[in-house]
């Protein structure tokens, strides 16, 4: 019997190469076939994820990390030596900061800048961006500045890096920077949120990464005024795209300067690793990740392998740190067996604390329920 291991990160708490490690370590039968394929959607784990499936390059390099400090990010250089892999989350994801320390008023996308400007800099042309695990509300603005774009407050200074300062934005030049323009970006994304509004970057995403209820309206009207200024300076609607909303309005910013798209990062990834066939070929599909929630239709990776095992008969296992009430319900058609960390008074804080044990012990726990032979 062949068993297909193929989790996304539980964020937070495991990478998915160290959930997938976890999964294979509870099963602890030599009588199965493991296969373990850590996944990603464009957020953490991306870069190695498609590493490995491309054959590609990785390279480190030193950047500026959300509340300033050095840190070594990584990103990929494929086969054709002209396309680069970028996961944002490497240089400015939340896993980066402690939890107390974790406020999109004051956290920055300078280091995913850095990036992408060392990428051109070796003179590549093509640059795909993973947008998942941003610790930024921003509106990219950080990586707009590492990138040459000068944001000026009303003295004709740079504004300060963080969410909280783009409120004094009072002028925007791009003059200088037509050297973007050969420059095809393409963002991994599953979410099609618009910068603005109740479905916005502010209003669905900054409590996570930090904000208080408070801070999240001042960082939707800091988005306001940063866009609206855009728009009086280069003519750009930055706010108005499906997706502009995407990693703290990240995309937005980036699209002042480059000729971008966008593709589902779990497609993208789910057809690099041709995990079609993987699934077609095993057994049974173990899959999870942080939580179980009514967003995980909306193009996580759960929910896509649990629509391709569905085409091929295949019976999944999706183990969750959480699995919310409704979840449980809407879901039930899509696994065969759900289970969350979260369960029997463990609390999410003593989850996310213990979660490699937890897992390893959540998976022991079904096999013996589940009696595979």
């Amino acid at each position: 019997m062949k068993i297909l291991i193929v989790p996304d990160s539980f964020k937070g708490s495991l990478s998915s190469r160290q959930a997938a490690d976890a999964i294979a370590e509870g099963i602890e039968k030599s009588q199965f076939e493991i296969e373990k394929i850590p996944m990603a959607d464009g957020g953490e784990g991306t870069v190695d994820c498609l590493t490995s499936a491309e054959r590609g390059t990785k390279i480190r390099d030193f950047v500026t990390d959300p509340i300033g400090r050095k840190i070594q990010a990584e990103f990929c250089i494929l086969k054709d030596n002209k396309t680069a892999i970028i996961e944002m989350a490497s240089a400015s994801g939340l896993f980066l900061i402690p939890p107390k320390k974790r406020n999109p008023l004051y956290t920055t996308t300078y280091g995913t800048g850095e990036l992408i400007r060392k990428v051109i800099k070796c003179g590549f042309t093509k640059i795909i961006l993973g947008l998942g695990g941003s610790a930024t509300t921003d509106c990219g603005a950080g990586a707009l500045q590492a990138l040459g774009v000068k944001l000026l407050d009303e003295k004709g200074n740079n504004i300060k890096v963080g969410g909280l300062y783009l409120k004094d934005l009072q002028r925007i030049d791009i003059s200088t920077l037509n050297k973007y323009e050969n420059i095809d970006l393409t963002f991994l994304c599953d979410v099609s949120n618009k910068l603005l509004g109740d479905n916005g970057a502010a209003k669905v995403y900054s409590q996570q990464k930090g904000a208080s209820p408070k801070e999240v309206q001042i960082l939707e009207d800091n988005l306001e005024h940063f866009a609206g200024i855009v728009k009086r300076d280069t003519g750009i609607d930055i706010a108005e795209f499906d997706g502009s909303g995407a990693a703290g309005g990240l995309a937005a910013g980036l699209s002042i300067l480059f000729k971008f798209q966008f593709v589902s990062g779990s497609e993208f990834v789910i057809n690099a690793i041709n995990l079609r066939t993987k699934i077609q070929n095993a057994d049974i599909i173990i899959t999870g990740e942080g939580e179980l929630n009514s967003q995980t239709k909306f193009g996580k990776i759960p929910y896509k392998i649990a629509e391709i095992a569905k085409e091929y008969k295949r019976p999944v296992i999706g183990i969750f740190g959480s699995i919310t009430k409704d979840a449980k319900e809407e879901y039930k058609q899509k696994f065969q067996y759900m289970s969350a960390l979260c369960e029997h008074g463990i609390s999410k804080e003593k989850a996310m604390q213990n979660a490699y044990s937890l897992l390893v012990r959540k998976v022991k726990m079904i096999f013996e329920e589940i009696q595979l032979n």
